[in-house]
């Protein structure tokens, strides 16, 4: 049964890292696939928890890139992936599969935001192809994986932009309204949530549960395709070193903006934290179970309603597997 949209808490914060929300838990034998795993936050999160001991598969759209991020890094394994093309995601599958270990835990860090409208092979637009009909078709080839583990973890690193709106059911892929690119990031990050909430009624009786979350307010490669107009209307400028925060502005000085090492502690908690065994299909934020707003409450922090909703994430359900051309049958 899907938890409680309810903070636990958990005894963390917005300034905890990732570290900190491993609480120095060993993860030797555990097998983990991190999304992403090469750059800002799922680099981080790769990091720590290959630290801790887990072996740490790390899909790759940017072989080269990946290759001198993780240069160095004890039991983190490197592999190719495009989270646009469906091939490409079988075959990474496929090789995970074939070599016969449990999944622990999937992290889903990769992604894109605010991009100018591109489209993948299928038509589809690419922040819904990628954040999401990608890493679902992903959840669904490495289905066997998850449930041979026994006690499994899927992770959808979603965002606050989720708040910018809903999944458009009649048409996801802007093939008959004015694409926006900042409406297009809300309901590929709504369809983040919605995904772990139906996940979760789907794995629960094999032992897979999942999760959501905003990891926080992060300046990392996620902005490279902002304007320059786009950060100015956040008070921000690349002008600005390290990272583009002004002073005053980090969550350590009661500011907003969050480390790496505190962005990604989120998904290292919902991956790994004996705090939320037995439950799932919440989302979560600040190292902790997120509260439910409504709709017309101001503010960024919390989850909208069309987020959560168990028959949204049914119908978000149903169009991806027509959308993706797979069956999801647990």
């Amino acid at each position: 049964m899907t938890s409680k949209q309810v903070p636990l808490p958990s005894g963390f914060g917005p300034a905890t890292t990732a570290e900190e929300a491993l609480a120095g838990q060993n993860l030797t034998g555990k097998t983990m696939i991190v999304t992403g795993g090469y750059s800002g936050l799922g680099l981080e999160t790769a990091r720590v928890l290959a630290a801790a001991g887990a072996t740490v598969v790390v899909p790759a759209r940017s072989p080269e890139k990946a290759r001198l991020a993780l240069a160095g890094m004890a039991r983190v394994e490197q592999a190719a992936l495009d989270l646009l093309d469906a091939a490409s995601i079988h075959a990474f599958a496929q090789s995970f599969l074939d070599s016969g270990r449990p999944l622990h835990a999937l992290v889903n860090s990769a992604g894109i935001m605010a991009t100018p409208l591109t489209r993948n092979a299928r038509g589809y637009e690419a922040q819904f192809a990628a954040n999401h009909l990608g890493h679902f078709q992903l959840a669904f080839e490495l289905w066997p994986a998850l449930r041979k583990a026994g006690d499994a973890r899927v992770v959808a690193v979603s965002s606050r932009g989720h708040r910018f709106g809903g999944v458009d059911f009649e048409d996801p892929n802007f093939e008959r309204h004015p694409y926006d690119k900042w409406k297009a990031y809300g309901q590929s990050k709504s369809a983040n949530v919605l995904f772990a909430v139906k996940l979760d009624t789907l794995g629960e009786p094999y032992g897979v549960r999942a999760f959501s979350l905003h990891p926080g307010r992060i300046l990392t490669d996620l902005t490279r395709d902002l304007t320059d107009d786009d950060l100015r209307a956040y008070g921000l400028s690349r002008d600005v070193p390290n990272g583009y925060i002004p002073p005053g502005e980090s969550v350590t000085e009661g500011g907003d903006y969050k480390t790496v090492a505190q962005g990604a502690a989120t998904s290292v908690w919902c991956a790994t934290s004996p705090q939320l065994e037995g439950m799932g299909g919440v989302y979560c934020e600040d190292v902790d179970i997120a509260v439910a707003i409504p709709a017309d409450l101001p503010g960024p922090a919390g989850v909208r309603p069309w987020a959560i909703d168990p028959e949204l994430a049914e119908r978000l359900w149903q169009l991806s597997e027509t959308l993706t051309g797979v069956a999801f049958r647990a």
